[in-house]
């Protein structure tokens, strides 16, 4: 019964066009945040994803409010990429480093769009939707923006993988050897910057970051090798993202925050299963040797 249940659930939500547009643009997003997380966790940036959706926020709200094109993510998208490049110098060249420069940024951002939205009139609806995200806010030009631009940071991401990883776990030696660390830095900021600005139609400014961090935070409770830890956290990240939009559609719940919370759950098990896994090695290093020495 309850198989038959989840089946008919499944056909009847795919029945509704929009769900077809946010599992398509959802699982490519969570894709791409799922691979970039895992070099912004080990780099000690995983809170940018919220910094620079703050950005996105203000740029929305500033597009909407002012009629600025039929698209706004066209307007967030160049805005986030230059705040995302503008952190990377900040953090590098001055004396504001890392979490204070994205909190610099993230909150002054945020002003703005409040104040944005405060001021103007009949917005509010539509700039709750990129604060909070909905399944309704995609329209179709919006659905084969994000596409596209999913698809380039896949592509970026798998050609300059190498490099990516040289740079996260060792940049100085990186630097060293003759590689234009600065450059694939400012890579990583941009393919971020895009795909914080494709997911907030879907997750919202508030909860776009958990993209980022979760599916990372998440492989790394069992998995070891860069390699095994953004494969296991892309397929984390799509799996909590699709358990979450069904949960969403069968219980009426906000989307972003029903895949947060399934995140959230992944993220408890996996943490279970390691320490399980600790215990279960500490027990047979101590009573092994043990048991062993009672037979010599």
């Amino acid at each position: 019964m309850m198989d038959f249940w989840f089946f008919s659930d499944l056909v009847r939500m795919f029945e509704y066009p929009f769900i077809q547009r946010t599992v398509i643009v959802g699982a490519l997003v969570s894709l791409c945040a799922a691979l970039l997380g895992v070099s912004l966790v080990l780099k000690r940036y995983a809170m940018i994803g919220s910094g620079l959706s703050n950005v996105g926020f203000a740029s929305l709200a500033m597009a909407s409010a002012f009629n600025l094109g039929k698209t706004p993510l066209r307007v967030a998208i160049p805005v986030v990429v230059l705040a995302a490049f503008l952190l990377l110098r900040i953090s590098e060249s001055s004396k504001i480093k890392g979490d204070s420069a994205v909190a610099l940024i993230s909150t002054s951002s945020l002003a703005i769009g409040s104040i944005v939205i405060a001021s103007t009139t009949g917005m509010n609806t539509d700039v709750c939707n990129y604060l909070f995200g909905s399944l309704l806010a995609m329209s179709m030009e919006d659905v084969w923006l994000s596409i596209s631009l999913s698809v380039v940071v896949i592509t970026l991401f798998v050609v300059f993988y190498n490099k990516i990883f040289a740079v996260t776990f060792d940049e100085t030696f990186a630097a060293a050897t003759g590689s234009k660390t600065g450059i694939y830095n400012m890579i990583i900021a941009f393919l971020t910057a895009i795909t914080i600005v494709v997911g907030m139609r879907l997750m919202g400014t508030m909860l776009i970051s958990s993209l980022v961090v979760f599916p990372a935070l998440t492989s790394m409770r069992l998995c070891k090798k860069f390699s095994t830890v953004t494969i296991c956290s892309a397929v984390v990240s799509f799996v909590c993202f699709f358990i979450g939009i069904v949960l969403s559609f069968r219980h009426d719940i906000p989307a972003g925050a029903s895949i947060v919370i399934v995140d959230v759950a992944a993220f408890i098990i996996f943490s279970a299963v390691s320490m399980v896994g600790v215990a279960t090695g500490l027990y047979k290093k101590v009573f092994g040797k043990q048991k062993l020495g009672r037979f010599l």
